[in-house]
């Protein structure tokens, strides 16, 4: 799978360092610039030799992201949902100081996460993650509205969409989690605080 190829890094409209990024778009990968999220979701990601996706980290407002901050080769920045960023020049990074401790601790609670040795203590602690980082309150509990597809998932865990399907049933059949049209999941509430890391 080589997809370099496929990258659009085309954004929407760009005001200064203001830059705009549709869904699906690729931010452009530029060694003296971070990318700071004001608005929607990014997924960093490299490849293996044999095109295997590796997903490296999921980032959301507030976050920051950019070729400076990784050794990984490749690597891009996929927008999950449009997405606004301002570009801001390596020069100036003094002042992110809590943003760069910020992004080491969520990349080791993804290697953590990742760290579980069966699938379903996995995706409980990726779901219930992803609900506190990008979930809002729904009638039953946290509301990931991200769309992310068994897919995805599976990209995430390096796991296989089939396995991530059997365990998103079982969790479903439980009583865990209900599914929303789209993609979407509603973890309940008192799993969030179960399973919390």
């Amino acid at each position: 799978m080589t997809l370099s190829a496929s990258l659009s890094v085309t954004p929407q409209f760009k005001s200064k360092n203001n830059w705009s990024f549709k869904r699906r778009s690729f931010i452009p990968l530029k060694p003296d610039v971070l990318w700071k999220i004001e608005s929607g979701v990014v997924r960093t990601s490299s490849w293996h030799e044999d095109g295997n996706l590796v997903i490296l980290g999921l980032w959301g407002p507030g976050d920051i992201v950019g070729q400076a901050l990784t050794r990984v080769q490749p690597y891009q920045m996929e927008c999950l949902t449009s997405v606004k960023a301002i570009s801001v020049p390596t020069t100036d990074s003094y002042q992110f100081t809590e943003m760069f401790l910020s992004h080491i601790q969520q990349l080791e609670e993804l290697a953590f996460i990742r760290s579980h040795k069966r699938i379903e203590p996995m995706l409980m602690s990726l779901l219930t993650w992803l609900a506190q980082k990008f979930g809002r309150v729904a009638a039953t509990g946290q509301l990931i509205d991200l769309r992310l597809t068994h897919q995805e998932l599976s990209e995430i865990l390096g796991s296989t969409r089939v396995t991530i399907t059997r365990a998103i049933n079982q969790l479903e059949q439980q009583g865990v989690i209900e599914r929303y049209p789209l993609h979407r999941i509603v973890l309940r509430e008192e799993e969030v605080w179960h399973y919390e890391i």
